[in-house]
């Protein structure tokens, strides 16, 4: 398994790169992968070819995954896609750069699920019946299908919520006290909940 730290999106709403942004611990993109670094996997950050130079003077240069220019998506899934590329036998577990609240023991957890759960090709936490597809497991087989889906023109829509009803998905509903580890932080006015 590879953990990706999900980075190249536009940040449009906040205005600046999210994974840059930091806390009093350190910078988002950090924080998400020393929070994977727990689970004893190695780490890939997803970005896109523009955060190249800001990135490279944080990460190593082969933790880096540049959006593959060959995919015509956009979104996250053009992130895991472009992963899932580089490292094709690996199953990946996500975590976006912009849910700096996440626990370690919620992504404990979902991998506890995918070693029990050999049918399922995905793994993600569901809240009021909606997934949360940026903290999940995606299994290499299931990666393979969509990339299938993809390439024969199959796949009409790119949404990460999409995807997972492409595939057999196992959910786990997140527990009362946990909601708050999902929260996004998208806005300047997010910030002042952190």
């Amino acid at each position: 398994m590879v953990g990706v730290v999900l980075c190249g999106g536009q940040s449009t709403r906040m205005a600046s790169d999210k994974g840059l942004l930091t806390t009093k611990e350190n910078r988002w993109a950090q924080i998400a992968a020393d929070k994977l670094k727990t689970l004893g996997v190695p780490i890939a950050i997803s970005i896109n070819k523009s955060q190249v130079r800001d990135y490279s003077s944080i990460f190593p240069g082969k933790q880096l995954v540049i959006d593959n220019e060959g995919l015509t998506i956009n979104g996250p899934l053009r992130g895991l896609l472009s992963v899932h590329l580089q490292f094709p036998g690996e199953d990946l577990m996500t975590l976006a750069c912009d849910m700096p609240l996440m626990e370690t023991d919620l992504l404990i957890k979902l991998t506890e699920q995918s070693y029990k759960n050999f049918s399922a090709n995905s793994f993600v936490y569901t809240h009021d019946g909606e997934p949360e597809p940026l903290c999940g497991i995606y299994r290499s087989q299931g990666l393979d299908h969509i990339m299938n889906l993809y390439r024969s023109n199959q796949l009409p829509k790119f949404s990460m919520k999409y995807v997972l009803e492409q595939i057999n998905t196992y959910n786990i509903v997140i527990p009362e006290n946990k909601k708050q580890c999902f929260q996004n932080f998208n806005t300047h006015a997010d910030l002042k909940g952190l």
